[in-house]
C-alpha cells in the first residue's frame, strides 16, 4: 500500500485522467480548465484522454500546467473493435490511474468498462447536456446514453435538466461549472479598450459565444440580427467561437447582406475582454446541459437574453432574461434592444455569482477534496 500524506502519494500528486472528445474551446472544456488553474496540483494533477488525434485549443496550456494527453484515432475510423482493444491496453500499461472521469456519452461506455476490467475503483461519469440533435447520429446515441453509466462508480452532472436527461432516477451530483468571478465582473477600462481595439465605439453590440453546432441555433440568432439591424443599423454582431456550422453560417450572413456588420471572433483566450464590448447577451440554444457563457456574460454585466430550452440553474442575476423560440425573430430584436436598457446593465454582478455558487474557488476545492477522498479510500 503507498503512503498517503496530506493528499500525496509519495511525494507526487494523484493523477486524474478525464476523457472526452477533444479538449476545444467548448463549454466542458472551459470547466474543466477552470478547476484545473484553480487546484493544487502538487496534489492533484488532470490529465486527458481524447478522441481526435489532432493538436486543440486547450493542449498547451494543458501541457504547461504539467498535464499528459492521449490522443486516440476513434474519430478517424470508429472502429470500436480497435478502440476496445486500445482502451484495455492504456490501462493495463497505466496502473496509476485509480480515479477516471468520462465527460461524453458516446464512449463512455467503453471507457468505464475498460477502466472497472482494469482495476480502477472510481470511475466518474459526467452529463453535460440536456438533450442531443436529432440527426442521423441520433439512435447510436441513444443506445450509447442508456448503457453510459453501467460501470460508473459516481454519477455527477452540470445541472439538474442534465443529470435528469441523462441518468433518469439514478442519484447524481450537480457540480456548478463554475466561473472565475474576479477575472469577468465588469470593469469600465476593459470595455473601453476592447471596444476601441475592435472599432466599437458608437456602435450598439450584440455578442454570442458558443460553438458553431445546430445545438447553438445560430441560423435564427442570424436572423433576429437582421431585425435589430432593422431597429439600429449601428449594430454589429460579434459570434465568437468555431465549428462545423460556420461555413454555413457565413454564407447566410453573405446571403442576407449582413458581412459588414457580423465580426466571426474565432476563438479566444481573452474572452474577458470579449464579454465587456458587448451591449447584449443573445443565447437562442435549442438545448444546453448548462451554458456556462451565460454565467460569464452575467458576471460581465451585459444583459442576457436565452431561449427556454436554457436549465433555469443559469437565471442568478436580474440581468437574465428569457424567451420563448416559438416568438418570431422580430419579437427577440425588439426584447434584445430592450433589455440592453437595463439599469443593472454593466455593473458589478461578482457577489451574485459567487453566493449562487458559480465561483471557482469553491468548486475547485470541493473537486479537489472528492479526488483527495476517493483516492485515499480506493488504497485502503
Amino acid at each position: 500500500m503507498q503512503r498517503v500524506e496530506d493528499g500525496r502519494i509519495m511525494n507526487k500528486p494523484i493523477r486524474i485522467l478525464h476523457i472526452l472528445q477533444r479538449m476545444e474551446a467548448g463549454g466542458t472544456q472551459a470547466f474543466l480548465m477552470n478547476i484545473y488553474r484553480n487546484i493544487d496540483r502538487s496534489k492533484v494533477q488532470f490529465d486527458f484522454l481524447v478522441e481526435y488525434n489532432e493538436k486543440q485549443f486547450y493542449d498547451d496550456e494543458i501541457k504547461l500546467l504539467g498535464g499528459k494527453i492521449f490522443y486516440t484515432s476513434f474519430r478517424e475510423d470508429f472502429n470500436i473493435f480497435k478502440f476496445n482493444e486500445y482502451l484495455n491496453s492504456f490501462f493495463q500499461s497505466h496502473p496509476e490511474y485509480k480515479i477516471i472521469h468520462v465527460h461524453t456519452y458516446s464512449i463512455g461506455y467503453f471507457c468505464l468498462k475498460a477502466a472497472k476490467k482494469a482495476g480502477v475503483t472510481v470511475r466518474v461519469a459526467h452529463s453535460h447536456s440536456n438533450e442531443t440533435v436529432h440527426d442521423y447520429k441520433y439512435l447510436p446515441k441513444l443506445l450509447m446514453q442508456r448503457v453510459y453509466t453501467k460501470y460508473a462508480t459516481n454519477l455527477f452532472a452540470c445541472s439538474n435538466d442534465a443529470g435528469k436527461y441523462l441518468f433518469k432516477h439514478r442519484k447524481f451530483e450537480v457540480v456548478r461549472n463554475a466561473i472565475d468571478s474576479r477575472k469577468f465582473k465588469f470593469n469600465a477600462c476593459k470595455r473601453n479598450n476592447i471596444r476601441k481595439e475592435l472599432n466599437l465605439d458608437n456602435k450598439f453590440v450584440v455578442g454570442h459565444v458558443g460553438r458553431f453546432h445546430k445545438s447553438k441555433n445560430h441560423m435564427f440568432l442570424i436572423d433576429v440580427f437582421k431585425e435589430i439591424k432593422k431597429y439600429n443599423n449601428n449594430s454589429v454582431l460579434l459570434l465568437v467561437g468555431s465549428g462545423p456550422e460556420e461555413q454555413r453560417i457565413k454564407e447566410k450572413v453573405e446571403k442576407l447582406n449582413l458581412s459588414d456588420s457580423v465580426i466571426f471572433l474565432s476563438n479566444r483566450s481573452d474572452m474577458d475582454y470579449i464579454y465587456q464590448a458587448m451591449d447584449v447577451f443573445v443565447f437562442p440554444s435549442l438545448f444546453e446541459g448548462l451554458g456556462i457563457v451565460t454565467i460569464e456574460a452575467q458576471c460581465s454585466g451585459i444583459p442576457t437574453l436565452c431561449s427556454e430550452r436554457i436549465p433555469a440553474d443559469v437565471n442568478i442575476t436580474p440581468l437574465y432574461n428569457e424567451l420563448s423560440l416559438d416568438l418570431s425573430p422580430n419579437y427577440w430584436a425588439k426584447c434584445a434592444i430592450q433589455i440592453s436598457k437595463d439599469s443593472y446593465a454593466h455593473h458589478d454582478m461578482q457577489k451574485l455569482v459567487i453566493d449562487s455558487g458559480y465561483d471557482i474557488v469553491e468548486v475547485s476545492t470541493a473537486m479537489q477534496n472528492f479526488y483527495i477522498k476517493s483516492y485515499i479510500e480506493s488504497t485502503l
